[in-house]
């Protein structure tokens, strides 16, 4: 990726110095954003979207042994974030502070590309921040700890990431490559996306009395719809500012297979069961970050619609 030099963001909390203790993981209650839900239709523009969206299920994680992002419309209850404590000195190599810059200049390409579609739909697009931190952390949607991935809490509109998580992407999955890391930044904003739409808030709601399979199914599509906002992101990426390097397409589609449920599943126990899946297949999330990746549109992205993900 043609990164460096490049315009850095200005939404980054750094907590890396703070000291979380304690065990825990995400839980809350539901709740979101209501009022944009207009904009959905706008964008989407297909006829029964209200009745498509109100069928969607809830929350949804990255399953096998370390790959978390509880997401999808958690919010509310759980540990106080740490925002304006004292942050102390950070100390790192000179590899984790590229490393920074890389995410920070990534995350401001992504507010030009949002930024830009909400703007020709007649919306602001209000920009996420984003929480850097090591081994774990507060937020709005509880205690959050690394070895659960990167994920966004719609409670406080942020996403959270240790960087040592790109490490565990190379290494573990095979899936290395700044283009991998910047899928993984991406498809975390394409929930923040979803939530400034109204589309986790219903998904919460319409999650109540399904049972797990079926909500299971349903979390799937809200999943592979981030993917395909991270594909968005990645074609105004390309084509407005040739950010894309030869073979970093390859590198993001390869992390998007890496990261399959079928694919964990099977290194985490020998099989896959995809009644269990809550983020997709390899070649479904591979699918439609390639939707995005080609067309770059919202409309595009409609996988709630989709007979066939």
């Amino acid at each position: 990726m043609r990164w460096k030099g490049r315009r850095r963001s200005s939404n980054i909390e750094d907590r890396r110095a703070s000291s979380v203790g304690g065990l825990g993981g995400l839980r809350g209650g539901g709740g979101g954003l209501l009022r944009l839900l207009p904009l959905v239709f706008r964008f989407l523009g297909v006829k029964g979207t209200l009745a498509v969206v109100l069928a969607l299920g809830a929350y949804s994680y990255f399953s096998g042994g370390g790959l978390g992002d509880l997401l999808g419309g958690l919010a509310g209850t759980g540990a106080p974030s740490t925002q304006g404590q004292p942050q102390g000195q950070v100390e790192q190599s000179a590899q984790e502070k590229e490393m920074v810059e890389f995410v920070s200049v990534v995350l401001a390409d992504t507010e030009e590309t949002w930024n830009s579609l909400f703007e020709a739909g007649g919306e602001s697009y209000r920009e996420p921040r984003l929480v850097l931190y090591r081994g774990a952390v507060n937020s709005a949607c509880g205690l959050g700890q690394a070895a659960m991935g990167p994920f966004y809490c719609p409670g406080d509109q942020k996403v959270y990431l240790d960087l040592g998580f790109f490490d565990d992407l190379r290494q573990r999955h095979d899936a290395p490559g700044d283009f991998a890391q910047a899928y993984v930044i991406a498809h975390e904003v394409g929930h923040h996306v979803q939530t400034l739409l109204g589309i986790s808030a219903e998904v919460q709601k319409a999650k109540r009395g399904l049972s797990e399979i079926e909500a299971n199914r349903l979390a799937v599509k809200q999943e592979l719809q981030a993917d395909c906002f991270a594909g968005i992101w990645g074609h105004h990426a390309s084509r407005s500012r040739q950010l894309l390097e030869q073979g970093d397409i390859e590198e993001g589609l390869n992390a998007a297979s890496a990261i399959g449920d079928d694919r964990l599943q099977r290194q985490a126990r020998g099989y896959a069961t995809p009644e269990t899946f809550t983020h997709g297949s390899s070649a479904q999330r591979v699918r439609w970050f390639k939707v995005g990746l080609e067309q770059g549109t919202l409309s595009a992205c409609n996988t709630f619609a989709a007979d066939d993900l």
